[in-house]
């Protein structure tokens, strides 16, 4: 537990930071669409599930490498 408590804490690398920040928008642009009060087809709303699994497994991962500085 406690290196996984390491991991998300350490440094991240910048292309690992990027990654996070699209993971995090595409979260932000899903629950948006499933927000939204116009009615959409039924598979708009499955993408967007998707896309919001998608986006929060990429954001997850990105925030859990760790930059290794060699010495």
């Amino acid at each position: 537990m406690s290196n996984i408590i390491n991991r998300v804490s350490g440094k991240t690398p910048k292309f690992f930071k990027l990654l996070r920040t699209i993971g995090m928008s595409l979260v932000a642009a899903s629950a948006a669409v499933a927000a939204s009060p116009l009615e959409l087809p039924a598979i708009v709303g499955q993408i967007a599930g998707y896309v919001a699994v998608a986006g929060t497994v990429m954001g997850a991962v990105s925030q859990t490498a760790v930059l290794h500085e060699e010495e």
